[in-house]
């Protein structure tokens, strides 16, 4: 028994963990950001090496070091795109008078390049680890990847909750491709595909004649795809899903306006009030519409 919770219990507090340190990592001062992504980028070859070394391996150690692997290079990603290093080519906001297709054009140009790059990584990782018999880092990525994406999709297609406080400001035109709405086509069709997929895994994982790398292989894969389900339905329903995280974002909230009292130079004065200028055009978001900025500097939309 202790053998098929463990899994679970080790999941949900490395998700838990993870999310909130990369959190209050992407929302650190400049120069911390900075020395973070660099030490992020340095561990990432001990990643892929644990992730080709473990693959060859079936206990229930290997299992857990493929899981942390995967986790190392999807944090990778969550950072380079949070700080804005990885996004897309467009960086500015939708404009209101976007047809549906050019909506559509344009917020996946904001982040294609974020989807390449992880689309590289799980190609990587499916050729290290191909024919082996530990794929639990590869399905772990992969899982986090279809989770996130779907997420992305229904944000998009429009969702009643979304939690705008994750983002930092430099990534505020975001916002203005979310949708309000109370429901869309695809999110019942999301969540059904999400708990089927979980409840296979965990019947994997509890199976009787699984043995003890089986057991810890499937119960990870099976608290990560739970926790996406979970995820969806934050999207939903009522629930204060970014208290989860408070204890990350009242810490960067301190950071920040200690960071904003500290005196500056010309032309960092003019950026802040051109920031402000620019959030003033915010308009007001209205059920079924997306969220628009008329910013000057937005460029045109590609039908």
């Amino acid at each position: 028994m202790l053998q098929s919770g463990l899994p679970a219990v080790m999941g949900i507090l490395v998700w838990w963990i993870s999310t909130g340190l990369v959190l209050y990592l992407v929302w650190r001062p400049a120069a911390s950001r900075r020395l973070s992504m660099v030490v992020m980028t340095a561990v990432l070859p001990f990643a892929f090496y644990a992730l080709d070394v473990s693959s060859a391996v079936t206990t229930p150690a290997a299992a857990y070091t493929g899981f942390a692997a995967a986790l190392v290079l999807w944090a990778w990603h969550e950072m380079s795109f949070l700080l804005g290093i990885v996004t897309g080519p467009r960086t500015v906001a939708c404009v209101k008078s976007a047809n549906a297709r050019a909506a559509l054009g344009a917020a996946t140009e904001t982040v294609i390049y974020h989807e390449f790059a992880i689309a590289v990584t799980a190609a990587l990782a499916v050729i290290l680890t191909w024919d082996e018999p530990n794929q639990c880092g590869t399905w772990t990525f992969l899982i986090l990847w279809l989770m996130r994406l779907s997420t992305k999709i229904n944000i998009y297609l429009g969702v009643p909750n979304v939690t705008e406080d994750f983002l930092p400001k430099h990534l505020g035109y975001l916002k203005s491709y979310f949708c309000n709405r109370s429901m869309n086509a695809l999110f019942p069709l999301s969540v059904t595909a999400a708990t089927l997929a979980t409840a296979w895994l965990a019947s994997a994982a509890l199976s009787a004649g699984a043995s003890d790398f089986e057991t810890v292989s499937y119960g990870l894969l099976a608290t990560f795809a739970a926790l996406g389900v979970v995820e969806h339905w934050f999207l939903v329903l009522p629930l204060p899903a970014g208290d989860l995280w408070k204890w990350s974002l009242s810490a960067n909230a301190a950071a920040e306006t200690a960071e904003a009292r500290q005196p500056h130079d010309q032309a960092g004065t003019h950026r802040i009030h051109k920031a402000s200028s620019d959030a003033s055009t915010w308009s007001k978001r209205v059920p079924g519409s997306r969220e628009t900025i008329q910013s000057k500097a937005a460029e045109p939309l590609r039908a």
